[in-house]
């Protein structure tokens, strides 16, 4: 069953259309996996390729349900390694890499047509 904060979120909202539609389920204890779709709404400055903030948006959700539907960012840094074309979807897999207490330390990586395009880390309070 995908995980999802509510059905109007923008990560991984069912009915928001302009949103990213991020699927992700739990594949271990802290960490998830699954994708997104680059619409031509996520283009960003370069015709043909998703938003640079389209990635770190699903690099964010993709952390932030691996910490808990609960955990919201306090801070993340992404890494972008390559162009994501729209039209193709996007794998996300993230994982929580340590907890203190409320707080998760977690990375993420995003990868389309077998290349990584972007990494991320951050840290989330649940």
């Amino acid at each position: 069953m995908p995980l999802l904060h509510h059905e109007l979120c923008f990560g991984c909202g069912r009915t928001n259309l302009f949103g990213l539609l991020l699927e992700v389920e739990e594949v271990a204890p802290g960490a998830v996996a699954g994708r997104c779709f680059i619409k031509q709404d996520h283009q960003g400055a370069d015709s043909g390729r998703a938003h640079e903030g389209v990635l770190a948006g699903a690099l964010a959700e993709a952390m932030a349900l691996a910490c808990g539907v609960e955990a919201r960012a306090v801070s993340f840094e992404v890494s972008l390694e390559a162009p994501a074309p729209v039209g193709a979807f996007v794998d996300v897999e993230a994982r929580v890499d340590s907890r203190d207490g409320s707080l998760a330390n977690a990375t993420a990586t995003a990868t389309a047509e077998g290349r990584v395009v972007a990494r991320g880390r951050g840290r989330f309070r649940s």
